[in-house]
């Protein structure tokens, strides 16, 4: 008793707390920041947000040396005197119409209709639902469903997941979040069968905390029924029709879908495609390298959970620019009714060219609920979900795999006959497996056989340790069979790597051209997440993260040996002048100095450590 009463009280102590925060001087209320004038609030003193103009202005930071990105594009800025650029706004406040968007060149946008029916489980899969019970994926015995419940049950809460960064995108807070993909073991035998059923075929159900908002009369008849079993009821109820009623809808109707043979295929042969990058994959980076000659690009890796829950952090990821002409989004889900769920949505509200679904990734945190690379161990799993995820969209329908779980047991080549046929448009294969993680080079004889084996009508794209303009020739020459090759860290360390593709050269770039597409992606970050102290600060914080790779760039007429290898470990060295010396320096703290030179200085007691530690070199799985 005296736990709970502990728990009310730090949750009132939060708010309370919370409530004063925003009444402090720094949060002014944006209808008075954007206009100017205290009684422009329509709350009057019920509003959340401070009216003490005043005191927001004598706290204020220093406005920033420049223009405000939001007139330097020819817009209105939305932040009006919490601007930190405030100073070259014209008469000092915008005047236009500020409603909506903070930028209109950015689509995809999570509405909060839409919103509140994912947090009160309202909206409707009308075309997911009836693919999967077309292909018998509604509805498992119940003996199944009892033994992952009594697992779920029996959690002490050493599968409670923690994973957020400083930008607030939260993959997993709490643990109902978590059973909404069952964790389960990932490791069994009797998961690797191909042709027998097993635990991992078993579909999972969402579940709901049984509050007093969710109960229903349903919940009064089933009293004492578990909620699992309520819930699967209640799915098998909804999927049958109603008496009296023989005509089919469009959506239930899949007579009408479209065959995966005649949707739009994306033609990805000979594109320079930018791999999606979690963390610093954002959508400033991407403009970037837009402009640097990227063809294909593709949104940061989301979870299905988290965006059939409505986290607006997550459907941040999913945010497009209009420079992104062809453009996905990479999502992550281990259940089929998960994903088709989320596809659904996803094409239902953004504006997309393709849907990539993530079976690679070897993050534990992923892999413990039994998706991303934890999928390569039930190839039964990723057939159900690509089947069902093919029938439900009318986009085509990605996949991207590394080569294997474990080392040494390569077994995507056994599957690559059958990927196109269970509907995938394309697949990518990542030269290792989830247990080497990033250590060693990337094995490109298995993904030139693998390319091989998939049919004419599977495009097939390579993945791993592009560098240069000479790796990309040399697989195109080795393997003709392959469409192309997806750039990952090789685009984070130097993005004008598609420009050196595209001219067939090596760029001998200066450290003041660096420099400059450093103040592009301040400028679009700004323009993406803000120009208010909020914005600057989150702009800072994934430059930080990207210049945490972009000092392993070794200048070309430095070289002895030209092309630079991504797994080169290069010893300090001085550059041809100082910013270029600073460029190549290991230390956060010189990085931190990168950023005052374009975002001014950092607040008080300010520290950074990369989130990837991707300087770390003496751990092998961070590369």
């Amino acid at each position: 008793m005296s736990f709970h009463i502990s728990i009310a009280l730090n949750f009132v102590c939060f708010q309370f707390e919370h409530s004063q925060e925003q009444k402090s001087a720094r949060n002014l209320c944006p209808e008075i920041a954007k206009t100017g004038d205290v009684s422009s609030c329509p709350y009057k003193d019920k509003c959340r947000f401070s009216h003490d103009l005043e005191a927001f202005k004598a706290q204020k930071p220093a406005d920033l040396e420049g223009q405000c990105p939001f007139f330097k594009s020819g817009g209105a800025c939305p932040y009006g005197l919490g601007c930190r650029f405030s100073s070259t706004h014209e008469d000092g406040v915008p005047s236009a119409n500020l409603n909506g968007l903070k930028n209109n060149s950015e689509v995809n946008g999570l509405s909060k209709h839409v919103q509140k029916l994912l947090w009160k489980n309202k909206m409707s899969f009308s075309k997911a639902d009836a693919q999967l019970k077309s292909l018998g994926l509604v509805g498992t015995s119940k003996s199944k469903r009892n033994d992952l419940e009594n697992k779920d049950e029996g959690d002490t809460g050493s599968n409670k997941c923690d994973h957020s960064d400083y930008s607030g995108s939260c993959v997993v807070t709490s643990d109902s979040c978590c059973k909404l993909e069952c964790p389960e073991e990932v490791m069994k035998d009797d998961d690797n069968d191909i042709d027998g059923k097993s635990e991992s075929d078993v579909l999972c159900p969402q579940k709901r905390r049984k509050i007093a908002e969710n109960c229903g009369p349903m919940d009064a008849e089933n009293e004492g029924v578990s909620v699992t079993e309520q819930i699967v009821e209640r799915s098998c109820t909804k999927s049958e029709p109603e008496a009296g009623t023989d005509a089919l809808t469009p959506e239930t109707d899949l007579s009408l879908k479209l065959h995966s043979r005649e949707k739009k295929l994306i033609d990805f042969r000979e594109k320079l495609y930018l791999a999606p990058l979690t963390t610093v994959g954002n959508l400033p980076f991407r403009r970037v390298c837009k402009v640097l000659g990227a063809d294909v690009t593709c949104g940061e890796m989301a979870m299905c959970t988290n965006l059939l829950q409505g986290q607006a952090s997550e459907w941040a990821l999913l945010r497009r620019h209009s420079s992104e002409d062809l453009f996905g989004v990479q999502i992550c889900g281990a259940y089929p009714d998960t994903v088709a769920r989320t596809v659904e949505l996803i094409e239902q509200e953004c504006t997309i060219d393709f849907i990539d679904i993530n079976m690679g990734c070897p993050i534990d945190i992923v892999v413990n609920k039994g998706a991303g690379s934890a999928l390569l161990t039930k190839p039964m799993r990723m057939k159900s979900i690509v089947e069902v995820a093919s029938g439900t969209a009318e986009k085509p329908i990605t996949i991207k795999v590394r080569t294997a779980y474990f080392e040494g047991k390569n077994r995507i080549d056994s599957l690559i006959a059958d990927i196109g046929s269970w509907g995938a448009s394309a697949v990518t294969i990542h030269g290792r497996s989830r247990q080497q993680r990033y250590s060693k080079l990337a094995d490109w004889d298995y993904v030139y056989q693998c390319a091989r084996k998939a049919p004419t009508t599977l495009p097939v794209v390579g993945n791993g340790d592009v560098f240069s303009f000479v790796d990309w020739n040399n697989h195109r020459t080795e393997c003709p069979e392959l469409a192309t090759d997806m750039v990952a860290r090789g685009a984070l360390i130097k993005p004008w790597i598609f420009t050196e593709i595209k001219e067939q050269r090596h760029w001998d770039i200066s450290s003041g051209e660096r420099l400059n597409i450093l103040k592009d992606f301040v400028n679009f970050g700004l323009e993406h997440w803000g120009s208010d102290t909020k914005g600057v600060e989150t702009t800072r914080r994934f430059l930080l993260e990207w210049l945490s790779y972009t000092f392993r760039y070794i200048p070309v007429g430095l070289l002895d040996v030209v092309p630079q290898r991504l797994n080169w470990r290069p010893p300090s060295y001085y550059g041809r002048d100082e910013l270029e010396t600073l460029m190549a320096s290991d230390s956060a703290a010189d990085w931190i100095r990168i950023s005052e030179m374009l975002l001014g200085k950092v607040p008080d007691g300010f520290t950074f450590a990369p989130k990837h530690k991707s300087n770390a070199y003496d751990r092998a799985e961070n590369g």
